[in-house]
């Protein structure tokens, strides 16, 4: 009876823990962290423009053209190129949904450039489900701008 009682008090915990990791699907007005009222965004290309001593500190908008698979901890956004900047969620504060991708949002937070390891290349191209083909062409070390967001919201 002990063991059972142990059983069920474990199966619970583990099954109200799940349930903590649900998103919210994305839907306009839907915010994931923390957002103010959008105040001075600027585009995702306007964004290099504007770095100070290689930061930016404020709002930006842009498209989801992916997030991460595995948790949702982050996303990119399109840029006029045909690249795609990285958004991370700050200290993983908040996750987002496989079904933000597509979505116009307003993200908040600190852009800084980075250079981001052929190692962690690769992890972002995992997480976001890509081949294992895809994956062992990822070559070397890149430089770019990637911003830590507070909070994101569906526009």
């Amino acid at each position: 009876m002990r063991k059972t009682f142990l059983f069920v008090l474990i199966v619970l915990s583990l099954s109200s823990r799940a349930q903590d990791k649900e998103k919210t699907p994305a839907a306009k007005g839907v915010v994931y962290g923390q957002v103010s009222e959008e105040k001075s965004a600027i585009t995702v290309d306007d964004l290099t423009g504007k770095l100070v001593d290689n930061t930016f500190h404020g709002q930006i908008k842009g498209k989801v053209v992916e997030v991460c698979r595995a948790e949702g901890c982050w996303i990119r956004l399109k840029k006029a190129d045909g690249t795609a900047m990285m958004v991370r969620a700050k200290d993983h504060a908040f996750l987002m949904p496989e079904n933000i991708v597509g979505k116009m949002v307003l993200v908040e937070g600190s852009a800084t450039v980075k250079e981001t390891s052929e190692e962690m290349r690769k992890h972002y191209a995992e997480d976001a489900g890509k081949s294992k083909e895809e994956i062992a062409k990822i070559r070397g070390p890149e430089k770019s701008v990637e911003f830590a967001a507070k909070g994101v919201k569906v526009l």
